[in-house]
């Protein structure tokens, strides 16, 4: 799981469109706490560090104090908005949990060894299907991300989440089957020109129609 981090922040005092252009041309990030069957505290962040934050890696499944007034609040990333054009931060929501809170996060997948896997040293290629798989797990067990071995895979193999080690506690949303993450898969240049040669039809047999013989062929006078 990756290191927590504090964030200092405001209450703010109001809400409205109104109110958080004038947060954000004063450099301040409108945010929420909510969750934990507690009223939501309605905050703002300074802009300049939770950028750095955001934009550090694993803002979405790092775990956050935010102190407010003298109070502190342990939060999880739920979801954040940026303006379309310049990538600026709008508003972030922050989750509240505790030891025994259970959360959905996105886990990125790495893969190690591609130079030793078979399936790649033969010409194959890694077809990522997915970056990331959604878990849930406790909010203190988040791994920060799945690491998958290609040593022993061969071309045409398929690499399933059955592949992946899990966390005790964590498991995948999806549950009603081994979804694949990646495939070990042929290059595009070669699997068509193999199905090509598969695929061409037989040349026809030609008959060859021969000159008439000439034996007993003369005309009667």
């Amino acid at each position: 799981m990756s290191d927590s981090y504090v964030l200092e922040a405001q209450l703010r005092e109001r809400t409205g469109k109104g109110a958080s252009r004038e947060y954000r041309r004063n450099s301040m990030v409108p945010a929420v706490i909510y969750g934990d069957k507690k009223d939501p505290v309605s905050i703002v962040l300074p802009y300049k560090e939770l950028s750095m934050k955001l934009h550090g890696g694993g803002f979405m499944n790092t775990i956050a104090t935010i102190k407010v007034d003298g109070d502190e609040y342990r939060v999880l990333p739920k979801d954040y908005q940026l303006e379309p054009v310049r990538d600026f931060i709008l508003h972030v929501d922050f989750l509240r949990v505790s030891k025994n809170t259970i959360v959905t996060v996105e886990i990125p997948v790495h893969f190690e060894n591609e130079e030793t896997c078979p399936g790649l040293k033969s010409g194959g290629v890694l077809n990522v299907v997915r970056f990331a798989v959604e878990v849930n797990c406790p909010a203190d067990a988040i791994p920060d991300s799945f690491t998958i071995d290609l040593a022993p895979f061969e071309l045409g193999d398929s690499i399933n989440i059955s592949s992946v080690t899990l966390p005790e506690g964590v498991e995948p949303t999806i549950t009603d089957r081994d979804f694949t993450i990646a495939t070990i898969a042929s290059p595009a240049g070669l699997k068509s020109d193999e199905e090509e040669e598969e695929g061409a039809p037989e040349a026809p047999e030609t008959e060859v129609i021969g000159e008439e013989k000439e034996e007993g062929g003369e005309e009667e006078e």
